[in-house]
């Protein structure tokens, strides 16, 4: 039986483009058989197919746990901005968990810290770090013949499955968190923030048309961070896991990053370019290093200033 006895406390929404592959091993990290401290009944997840040319089955992902549903989002643009919006309407927790990347595998402590942030801080703004799997960040290991066969064999051995902590043995940071834990990041691909919230500040902004959605995820970002009513809160020692799928962003040389693109859509829909001049606020650090994460505490640049 489907029906939960309960509302769930957190809504995960996760978009999938042609991820048939990178699905099983992001779909997996997200059932209590990986994530620790949690319970089926305290979280559903929201799959959303983003009008794939080859889309995942349904049967499949609903029959991966009882509080997993599926659903396939035709959409006129490249962008995954439709279907997170209509995972959010759907959304029956008060906490929507959003992963715009589908590629993304999540630590075993994520859901577990997201629901214990509910509890202890007033409308949290919950979010993680970004790890590529790889020693290089994907833009850069391409080059150097990085692709899917070689992430297979990497994760094959590392046995993340047993201990999904091993990741951080075989992940660099992403560019978005290059510094690590402590410094400033700009965009993050897995947050949890309060339903009415998010849709106060206008969900993904469908005005994003650009493959992959643009600046969409950092636009989001900056108005959860800035709005007067959040607590920010940055999970120490957990972080999501990219998967090299061919992305338009992470998977392509770093001299053919569509940047210039992305920031003149972000100027012609917010009247000014994208500014990297950080936040009024400075998060909360919450949750629990462990001996494999502990390695991208550290940086050897000077911690930034509290906010006055």
């Amino acid at each position: 039986m489907r029906l939960f006895k309960r509302k769930p406390k957190l809504s995960v929404v996760v978009v999938f483009y042609n991820m048939q592959r990178e699905a099983v091993r992001t779909l997996y990290s997200l059932t209590v058989a990986f994530q620790r401290n949690i319970s089926e009944q305290d979280y559903e997840v929201i799959v959303l197919d983003s009008n794939s040319s080859q889309p995942i089955e349904k049967t499949w992902v609903e029959g991966l746990q009882s509080n997993f549903r599926y659903h396939f989002v035709e959409s006129d643009a490249p962008t995954p901005c439709r279907a997170l919006n209509c995972g959010i309407e759907q959304a029956r927790a008060d906490t929507v968990v959003c992963l715009i990347d589908g590629a993304r595998i999540l630590s075993p402590g994520i859901l577990h810290y997201m629901q214990r942030a509910e509890q202890a801080f007033e409308k949290p703004f919950t979010y993680t770090i970004g790890m590529h799997l790889g020693l290089k960040r994907q833009s850069e290991s391409v080059s150097e013949g990085y692709n899917q066969e070689v992430e297979d064999e990497i994760l094959e051995a590392s046995g993340w499955q047993e201990n999904g902590y091993d990741l951080f043995t075989i992940s660099c940071l992403a560019g978005s968190s290059k510094e690590g834990f402590l410094f400033p990041i700009y965009e993050s691909n897995c947050f949890a923030v309060n339903k009415a919230l998010l849709e106060e500040v206008g969900g993904f902004d469908e005005r994003f048309v650009t493959k992959g959605g643009g600046l969409v995820n950092l636009d989001v970002f900056r108005k959860l961070m800035s709005h007067p009513v959040t607590t920010p809160v940055m999970l120490i020692g957990e972080a999501t896991f990219h998967q090299f799928h061919g992305g338009v962003s992470t998977n392509v040389p770093v001299a053919d990053s569509p940047w210039d693109l992305y920031n003149a859509e972000y100027k012609e829909i917010t009247g000014e370019s994208f500014q990297f001049t950080g936040y009024p606020k400075q998060p909360i650090f919450f949750g629990q290093l462990n001996v494999k994460s502990r390695k991208f505490f550290y940086s050897e640049r000077e911690l930034p200033l509290s906010a006055p």
